[in-house]
């Protein structure tokens, strides 16, 4: 992917100064030439594009490089957050591999419970007549 795009970015590079000198010195200079316009339109998106992902390749081995950016090296994490009223929720997170749940409301952070193991933790479904979205959306599809 990274080299098509890299190939892509040397044509448009390569083409661009042709495409618009042909624009330019065409027979009696005031004709138009949609041609010649269309390709050097597609030649500069293509530079763009490939500038753009360039720069998401680079800024990707960068973050890679740098140990406080890494995925690996969270040691907090949010595992879930539900909303209990405006500017209420509960906040389950894990440090360190303990698991706590906090009350937040407004700017105040409450420790409720501090869980050891996830397994103490019960699961229980969301009631079914509660859909979401994206279920409602894939029951449509499928009727169709």
């Amino acid at each position: 992917m990274i080299r098509q795009s890299v190939l892509l970015l040397l044509l448009g590079i390569g083409l661009f100064p042709a495409l618009a000198k042909g624009a330019e010195g065409q027979a009696g200079g005031g004709d138009f030439s949609f041609l010649s316009s269309f390709l050097q339109m597609i030649a500069a998106l293509l530079l763009v594009v490939g500038l753009i992902l360039l720069t998401y390749y680079l800024a990707t081995r960068l973050m890679r490089k740098i140990p406080a950016l890494k995925v690996g090296s969270q040691h907090i994490r949010i595992l879930e957050v539900r909303a209990l009223g405006p500017r209420k929720a509960l906040v389950l997170i894990e440090v360190a591999g303990e698991y706590l749940l906090l009350a937040s409301s407004g700017d105040n952070l409450n420790l409720i419970k501090q869980v050891p193991m996830l397994e103490e933790i019960e699961v229980i479904d969301e009631s079914p007549d509660r859909l979401s979205f994206f279920s409602l959306l894939k029951r449509a599809t499928s009727r169709s």
